[in-house]
């Protein structure tokens, strides 16, 4: 990480961490926040190689899945202690594909203790873009970042730390390694074919990239920093990377005829493997968008999720703008939401206790659900929280994970009529949890459903005997006044009935 940066709030202090469970290599960073600056305590890599793990039908292999949970004990011992709040662990490429990749999260959970998020390639390319921000100075200028990974390839065009385009490309450099040198041999026409590969993948994003252009091109990653490394040794680094540079580099690759017999200077001998599918990648990027120069930077990924969860920590959390977002593009009645959010949150507290929804995360949520639970009206009122849930699930939505999306698009799709208990954002060790929230939503919902200004009465919420019993308490004469919304709440008990839970509306 290059210099501390600094932030608003002078007096925060913590130890934060940040995992980037990559395909390639595994990365550990640690740092200390001290009157708002960031000092980093801890760095450890591990080259895990996990894209090599996938099979013909896209599993994660017992072999490579052994050697990822064997590095992820020995960092667990390093983040075993760190409050869960100052720890994010990130997984990419390989983790998004692998059919059997809930399987292994949960062993990799249990060795480290921390929850493992797997992120999209577009919040992959988010992350990298705030990590190489932070890493540089000219803060002005438009930049393209470009990020070669094990089993991806994201480019961002951006100025300051706000990225304006962001892409992830299916190519990494242990991907086209593994296709076109899977023996280790150096042949001129496989380097070609990886080349023209790599060429076609970027054939979509070509014209529109080149047409915005930018000020400079950085480069992030193994790849390149081991391709400058490379040309520093060769005396060509010539201010950064140059065509001329790489084609230098690949006559040497094709020289030596076999990855065992690379001598390149400044190349360590694990990045060996998997650099000439790394270099064919970055050679096509120089040809497809032209570009002269490239410097490299050793901000990436993990020093992105640090600066991320440090605005979490701060409290400037991206999901919150996200979620901003979200309500004026699609018209939600903010209004709405916020007398629905304000329900949820007080018969959230009532039962927390009871219901085991005391996580800081579950109040985050449940309250975002409620923000957007109406989302899916904006293409039409029939089914909305069908489409509202399609939405939430498919998008692009930055600062949220994977799972975070499948939450809030369960919390969404189930919010009314009746409970889709066999949708998949459901199922799994988390279901419970889920739908309890979901049952907190819908009430709240059902409380608001004449839209009006006027504050509720006081709406007691318990648990019953058994946990899914709950009894909802209401002032009489106001349920007397309300025979719609008593309706709505004898329909709602016979929807609850399918999960199954007992819902009693007593009086007082």
């Amino acid at each position: 990480m290059a210099e501390p940066s600094t932030y608003s709030d002078p007096n925060a202090s913590a130890e934060l961490a940040a995992l980037d469970l990559g395909s390639n290599s595994f990365h550990l960073l640690v740092v200390q926040t001290n009157q708002g600056r960031i000092q980093v305590v801890d760095k450890i890599k591990e080259m895990v190689r996990l894209a090599e793990g996938l099979d013909a039908d896209d599993n994660l292999t017992e072999p490579v899945a052994r050697r990822a949970l064997d590095c992820l004990e020995r960092l667990g011992q390093r983040l075993r202690d760190l409050p869960p709040e100052n720890v994010r662990v990130v997984a990419t490429n390989t983790l998004r594909r692998a059919n059997n990749a809930a399987e292994f999260m949960q062993k990799a959970e249990a060795a480290l203790g921390h929850t493992v998020e797997i992120i999209s390639g577009r919040e992959e390319a988010r992350l990298i873009y705030l990590g190489v921000s932070h890493a540089l100075e000219n803060q002005h200028e438009r930049r393209l970042v470009v990020d070669i990974g094990g089993g991806s390839t994201e480019l961002i065009l951006g100025r300051r730390f706000e990225p304006e385009v962001m892409e992830s490309l299916y190519m990494g450099c242990v991907g086209l390694s593994r296709r076109y040198f899977p023996e280790g041999e150096l042949r001129a026409t496989a380097y070609q074919r990886a080349v023209d590969h790599a060429r076609q993948e970027l054939e979509p994003i070509r014209r529109a990239y080149r047409h915005r252009g930018w000020d400079t091109a950085v480069g992030a990653s193994g790849t390149i920093l081991a391709a400058q490394e490379v040309l520093n040794h060769m005396g060509r680094d010539h201010g950064g990377i140059t065509a001329d540079g790489l084609e230098q580099i690949r006559r040497a690759l094709i020289q030596a005829k076999h990855v065992s017999k690379l001598s390149l200077p400044g190349l360590p001998a694990e990045r060996a493997p998997v650099f000439p599918g790394g270099l064919a990648i970055l050679q096509a990027i120089f040809e497809d968008l032209d570009v002269e120069r490239m410097q490299a930077t050793s901000g990436a990924l993990r020093e992105g999720v640090i600066h991320d969860l440090l605005g979490r920590v701060q409290h400037q959390d991206v999901r919150e703008g996200t979620v901003r977002d979200l309500m004026q593009r699609y018209h939600v009645d903010g209004h709405h939401g916020r007398r629905v959010r304000e329900s949820a949150m007080l018969l959230m507290a009532q039962v927390a206790a009871d219901w085991q929804l005391t996580d800081p995360d579950d109040r985050l949520m449940l309250g975002w659900a409620a923000d957007l639970h109406e989302i899916g009206m904006d293409i039409a009122h029939s089914q909305y929280h069908k489409h509202g849930g399609y939405l939430l699930r498919y998008m692009d939505m930055p600062g949220f994970s994977s799972w975070d999306q499948r939450q809030l698009a369960a919390l969404v799709r189930a919010h009314r009529r009746k409970f889709p208990v066999a949708d998949p954002g459901f199922n799994g060790s988390e279901r419970s949890r889920l739908i309890r929230m979901a049952v907190l939503l819908r009430l709240a919902v059902v409380m608001h459903r004449n839209r009006g200004t006027r504050p509720l009465p006081h709406v007691g919420l318990s648990v019953g005997e058994t946990p899914d019993h709950l009894i909802l308490t209401l002032p009489g004469t106001w349920l007397q006044r309300h025979p719609l919304t008593k309706l709505d709440l004898q329909q709602e008990a016979a929807f609850l009935e399918a999960i199954p839970l007992k819902l009693t509306v007593s009086t007082r």
